[in-house]
């Protein structure tokens, strides 16, 4: 059996990365680890094929050499799975689709004859089967979640490494939290679910042993979310490192309650995590208790950053404008909340309401749902009718975005950082990859690139005052440049 797997192409977003990739040399973020997954899934006799549309052209003579086409994506992936469905169906090829855009939003494609919805586990030996006896049904899913213990080490040989900045691996799945806004709870349930600390080293160690260096995207929902089975992953990944000496270092999701446990973070440091991405969403109490993120109510939210910073991570936010309980001022608040707490990624979106969670539900009993959400949440479009003036809203939105990233301002906060940031645990190497990419900085951002002069300002500060963190400004500055030009486009 002869199976295409298909990863679609990634519109240009906050998220793509696509202004960081010229710098070091890459294709694209990180490969789809959830295709790959499958494939470990599948019987070892097929023919296995991976492309990365994000990587590579999808052409007409790999989907004639299927038997079958296996297709995922996220929502922000829809227009581009569109196009490839409707490829293989012209070429009269079955597209089987799973992953997150088609567990919510299956019924978006009448052209797509099979889904495997939620989680695969389970689900691909009866899927197999009917594949052999050409008995497929149209849909697939479990009763229940599946028991992570069971998912294979990922194909990795299916995809070229250094085509990448990161590697995916999973932990956990699920979050205790119920977030209104959040399709987590719908997608992977509220109580986390892992695989054992040795199935995550055994995944390591297979990148470590097929020469992957660099950073490693531990891609749980929450990785905190039990807190319990994180200890016991991080006293393995300690020993791990301690045994073999891997180069590589960890980024992840967290709840702002890591914050609460200095423990957890220095175990977490320790092990080699240098960044962690939290959901602040926003410095609007009443805003926080409309969207149900009780881990972030009665706390000092500002001070929770900091507390991370000099545990010695790199603190990414999220945040939201658009709630209803919004007041007019929210945009200079969030503004002015970012740049005092030195959050040097920032990532603002407006509300959307994805298809199935608790605001999608509540929005269309109240009949203010005004369309179906593209999935990406920095597109200045909002799918429902809010209470602030829309174009308030997206003109407040855009000019929030543009002043975040004004170079002044974004140094201006990359210095806030470094003056809590206490960098710890295990130190990185750097790499070709980097230096080619320091010395392309030099050209685009101090030569070319409107700030050149706030760049070489801020350059030679931090080289003078700061140069044990000079690494870490000048990667810094690079992500600026992509969201800069993102901001720029809204």
């Amino acid at each position: 059996m002869n199976i295409l797997l298909v990863y679609p192409q990634c519109p240009d977003t906050f998220w793509s990365f696509r202004h960081v990739l010229k710098f070091v040399s890459k294709k694209a973020a990180f490969p789809p680890l959830g295709l790959l997954t499958v494939a470990a899934m599948l019987p070892c006799e097929w023919n296995l094929r991976l492309i990365d549309h994000n990587v590579a052209p999808l052409t007409d003579g790999a989907i004639a050499w299927a038997d079958f086409v296996f297709m995922s994506g996220m929502i922000v992936h829809k227009d581009s799975a569109h196009e490839i469905a409707a490829r293989c169906a012209k070429l009269g090829k079955t597209v089987i689709a799973g992953g997150p855009l088609f567990t919510t939003g299956h019924q978006d494609f009448p052209e797509i004859p099979h889904f495997v919805l939620g989680e695969a586990e389970g689900l691909i030996g009866p899927l197999v089967q009917d594949m052999e006896r050409g008995e497929l049904q149209p849909t697939y899913r479990l009763p229940d979640w599946p028991d992570m213990r069971t998912t294979p080490v990922p194909r990795w040989d299916l995809v070229r490494l250094e085509d990448y900045v990161a590697m995916p691996v999973q932990f956990s799945r699920g979050c205790p939290f119920n977030c209104e806004f959040c399709d987590i709870v719908v997608m992977n349930g509220r109580v986390p679910r892992t695989k054992e600390p040795a199935q995550v080293v055994r995944e390591l160690e297979a990148l470590r042993l097929a020469g992957w260096r660099d950073m490693v995207f531990i891609v749980d929902d929450n990785f905190i979310g039990n807190r319990k089975r994180t200890r016991e992953l991080l006293h393995e990944l300690i020993a791990w490192r301690e045994r073999v000496r891997p180069k590589m270092g960890f980024f992840t999701e967290a709840s702002m309650n890591l914050a609460d446990d200095a423990t957890l973070c220095e175990l977490m440091v320790k092990a080699g995590f240098k960044k962690v991405f939290l959901g602040i969403e926003t410095p609007s109490v009443e805003s926080l208790a409309e969207c149900g993120k009780q881990q972030n109510r009665k706390r000092d939210l500002g001070e929770s950053v900091r507390i991370l910073q000099r545990a010695g991570l790199e603190v990414m936010g999220g945040f939201i404008v658009g709630f209803d309980n919004d007041p007019r001022d929210i945009f200079r608040r969030q503004f002015e909340f970012i740049q005092q707490t030195g959050l040097v990624t920032a990532m603002v979106g407006l509300l959307t309401a994805l298809p199935q969670t608790e605001l999608y539900l509540r929005l269309a009993r109240e009949g203010r749902i005004l369309a179906e959400t593209c999935g990406n949440n920095t597109d200045a479009a909002i799918n429902f009718v809010t209470r602030l003036d829309r174009e308030f809203l997206i003109s407040g939105y855009r000019e929030l975005m543009r002043d975040l990233y004004e170079p002044k301002n974004y140094y201006r906060r990359i210095h806030t950082f470094l003056l809590n940031y206490q960098p710890s645990g295990p130190s990185l190497r750097l790499s070709g990859t980097d230096v080619k990419a320091f010395v392309k900085s030099l050209w685009v951002l101090g030569v070319w690139c409107r700030g050149r002069f706030a760049y070489w300002g801020f350059f030679w500060s931090t080289l003078l005052s700061s140069p044990k963190k000079f690494h870490t400004a000048m990667e810094l500055t690079i992500l600026g440049h992509h969201f800069r030009r993102m901001a720029s486009r809204l």
